[in-house]
Order: structure tokens, then C-alpha cells, then sequence
């Protein structure tokens, strides 16, 4: 199936805003007071966090998510949009991490899904709208880019080297893992997951990398080089960088006490925990580039 440029924007925006969500509320996600909030938080306090992030999303895409002549109808859609794609990934990744299963009541699903999901629909919209491009310049990239490509291939920065890219991975791991590295959810996630689950982290962080370097035109990529070579190489380092971080930040919280765990429960822990430390290092780095 072959997309559209039309298309192939929305599908880079949205993929901007997934990331985005996940960046900025990936640790609420591992929070264990949200989960009981979603539980015990009753039907009318539910509704009322979803018209006050609604309000708050229609007040920041008004000004500054969407282009200024839009007109209401097409902010409302926009938050709309938003907090349906937070529902989809707080429902996907708390099935990941099996907190969400088909044993539970439907009351109990969708207390923990709305109270995580509403405080992702923030960070999806802030993804959207700050972490690439604007939408007049997506469209206008094709064309642009080749002229200015030209007018300045001498003068374009080069890739980073890979010291480099070491050092910001290896930093964008531990600014994004270390929130949740200390708390009782990594334990508790790892202990209830099955193999299925851990696999699927795994995929996802590869996954997530690889996304994020090659396709949703991330902030500082425009000017990296999108081989396969290019991308593979950001692919290792991060995920390396990622589990490397995870580890260390297992043994350093826990004292040394990780040598003396049962291999499994530490392996799974680590995969756990390498999933904020794999965005941190991929698009983590970026920003703090």
C-alpha cells in the first residue's frame, strides 16, 4: 500500500504525538497511585477530568498546536483527535505491562485508562504541535528541501560522530528512566508479565527506535543522513545505550542487591525499565540535543 503525501503527513504527525505522549507521561504510566485512582475514582469525577482536558486542549491548540486561522471546529477535532490517540496507547501499553487484563470489570478498565490517558493527551498534543515540524512546512518539505539542499550542502552539519551519539543516548536514558527506576512498580510490572510481554517490549523499543530516527521527522533529524546504514547504527546505539543505563540504574537503587537476584525476575526488570531508558535514548536525546 502506498500513501499519499497527504496521508503520509498525518501518519507523521500522529506518530509525533504518540511519541510525545509517551515522553512526557511514560512515567505516570508506571505509577501505582494512578492505577488505584483509575479504580476507585467514580464515574462523575471521570467526567469531569475528561471535559477539563478537553478545555485544556482546545485552549493550547488555539494557540500554539494548530496554524492561526484555524477555526473552532477544526480545534475541537484536533483535541478530540488527541485524546482518542491517548486512549488507544494507554490502553495498548497498560495491556503491555499487564495492568489492564479481561479478568477485570469494564468499570475497573476504564478508571485506570481515563485517568492515565487524559494526562497523555497533554503530551500527545505538545508532541504534535513542538517536537517537528509544523504542518504548512510538512507539506512544503519535498519541494523546499530539495532547493535548500543544494543552496547549502556545503554548509549542512554533518551527522553526529559516534562518541557522540553515545553520550546523548547515554544521557537521554537516565533523564527518562531514572523517575521510575526507584519505585515498586519496575518490581511488580516484571513479576506479572509473562514471556509474551517481555518480547513485546523488546519489540517495541526497537520498534519506537527506529520510527522515531526514519519516518515521523523528529526534532533535529531533518539534517541526519537516513541510510540504512545511519539508521541501524542510532538503532544499536540507543537500545545498547538503553539496556546498559537500565542495568546500571537497577544495580546503583538497589544497592548491589541486583547480583543477588533471581536472574529472571532481573532480566525482566531490566526490559521493563529499558523502555522509558529506549525512548530517552532516541528521542530523549534529540531534545536534549
Amino acid at each position: 500500500m502506498i500513501l499519499n503525501k497527504e496521508e503520509t503527513i498525518t501518519l507523521k504527525e500522529y506518530g509525533r504525538g504518540v511519541i510525545g505522549g509517551l515522553l512526557f507521561s511514560l512515567p505516570l504510566y508506571y505509577t501505582m497511585e494512578l492505577w488505584w485512582v483509575g479504580i476507585t475514582a467514580s464515574n462523575e469525577k471521570l467526567l469531569v477530568f475528561i471535559v477539563f482536558t478537553f478545555v485544556m486542549l482546545l485552549g493550547y491548540n488555539k494557540y500554539t498546536g494548530l496554524r492561526p486561522d484555524s477555526s473552532f471546529k477544526d480545534i475541537a477535532k484536533e483535541s478530540a483527535e488527541e485524546i482518542g490517540i491517548a486512549l488507544i496507547v494507554t490502553i495498548l501499553f497498560s495491556r503491555l505491562v499487564n495492568k489492564i487484563n479481561f479478568q477485570m470489570s469494564m468499570d475497573e478498565i476504564m478508571g485506570k485508562v481515563i485517568v492515565e490517558s487524559m494526562i497523555g493527551a497533554i503530551g500527545i498534543s505538545v508532541g504534535t504541535a513542538q517536537l517537528g515540524q509544523d504542518k504548512q512546512r510538512d507539506e512544503e518539505q519535498s519541494d523546499w528541501q530539495v532547493k535548500e539542499n543544494k543552496k547549502e550542502k556545503k554548509n549542512q552539519p554533518k551527522n553526529p560522530s559516534t562518541l557522540q551519539l553515545w553520550i546523548l543516548s547515554l544521557c537521554g536514558a537516565i533523564l527518562f528512566s531514572a523517575p521510575v527506576v526507584a519505585t515498586e512498580e519496575i518490581l511488580i510490572i516484571a513479576i506479572t508479565s509473562k514471556n509474551f510481554h517481555l518480547l513485546l517490549m523488546v519489540l517495541l523499543n526497537l520498534s519506537l527506535s527506529v520510527v522515531i530516527f526514519y519516518f515521523i521527522d523528529f526534532k533535529n533529524t531533518q539534517t541526519f543522513k537516513k541510510g540504512v546504514r545511519e539508521v541501524l547504527l542510532h538503532l544499536v546505539i540507543a537500545c545498547l545505550a538503553a539496556l546498559f543505563v537500565a542495568l546500571l540504574l537497577l544495580y546503583f537503587f538497589e544497592f548491589g542487591k541486583c547480583g543477588q537476584c533471581n536472574f529472571d525476575i532481573l532480566l525482566a526488570k531490566t526490559i521493563v525499565l529499558s523502555i522509558p531508558a529506549t525512548i530517552g535514548a532516541s528521542a530523549g536525546r534529540l531534545l536534549i540535543k
